[in-house]
């Protein structure tokens, strides 16, 4: 595998690099590009993820006490991180990809992922353990025993190695926060807090203000909200209660949102914005309705 899989990605990798710099980017046709680019990514992820593949291996041990602590703390226990890594290795059983132990700098977290044709990440992750789970990796010694191999390769992690990766990853600082300056001042909620407001039965006035081309195109609404025009706030905005509290949100969560609550917090409403929006709250396994 070293030789033919890994070898062949890097020597890939080199050869469209090359041509890549010979390249005429004014006058080459979009689709060269493209093709070039796809493949220069794949070629690039298949040499990162199984130089990880190989520095995650050694010798028989558990986890450090440290990362132990990390897995306990993201995954609620150290064997459900294990639990939950082992599944996703044996779910790919005769088929082809890899299963990642990434940390998130943004989030400061750790989290497993799936990746498939070398292609496919978590912008802004650092991986810090993979499981190469192509047949490649395990069908000379394994056979079609995938769940043997897989067992195999957490019995042989190099702990201290992934310990050492952690910390380097855990240095980098998240990126700034998605925020716009002019909307600083506007108090917004969270798609959880406004979920619990909901399951509490609490009074609140819950407003979707997605343009209208969204909400005919996905059809769905949050359970206990109503659609209004975000372009006629002034015409529906008497009907509102202004003893209640409102919450609004658009698609996403920035501008339409946004200015839909300063306009309601202008007439004299105790408005909030819901922030990430529709988007957001289906995220988190919200309640939604369809939209008639």
């Amino acid at each position: 595998m070293y030789q033919n899989n890994y070898g062949g990605a890097l020597r890939r990798l080199n050869a469209i690099t090359e041509k890549l710099e010979s390249l005429d980017f004014a006058n080459t046709p979009g689709y060269v590009i493209n093709g070039l680019k796809r493949e220069e990514l794949i070629a690039l992820n298949s040499t990162l993820l199984h130089e990880l593949y190989f520095a995650s291996l050694g010798v028989a041990g558990k986890p450090t006490a440290a990362l132990a602590d990390v897995l306990a703390r993201d995954f609620g226990s150290l064997d459900r991180w294990r639990s939950e890594f082992v599944a996703m290795g044996n779910a790919l059983a005769g088929g082809s990809g890899w299963v990642l132990l990434v940390y998130m700098p943004r989030d400061r977290r750790l989290i497993n992922q799936y990746a498939a044709e070398h292609s496919q990440a978590v912008a802004g992750g650092i991986p810090i353990l993979a499981l190469d789970m192509y047949e490649h990796a395990y069908h000379i010694d394994f056979g079609a025993n995938a769940k043997a191999y897989v067992d195999a390769f957490m019995r042989n992690v190099n702990w201290k190695a992934v310990e050492g990766r952690y910390e380097d990853a855990a240095k980098v600082e998240p990126p700034r926060p998605l925020v716009q300056p002019e909307f600083g001042d506007l108090p917004g909620v969270t798609v959880e807090e406004v979920k619990a407001m909901l399951d509490a039965g609490k009074p609140v006035q819950i407003i979707d203000a997605r343009p209208q081309h969204y909400v005919s195109r996905t059809q769905d609404i949050i359970e206990g909200a109503v659609w209004r025009d975000p372009e006629r706030v002034q015409e529906w905005a008497g009907e509102l209660s202004k003893s209640d509290p409102v919450v609004v949100f658009c698609m996403y969560g920035f501008d339409v949102g946004c200015k839909t609550a300063i306009a309601l917090r202008e007439a004299g409403f105790d408005a909030k914005f819901m922030k990430g929006g529709h988007s957001a709250w289906k995220a988190i396994g919200g309640p939604t309705k369809m939209h008639v």
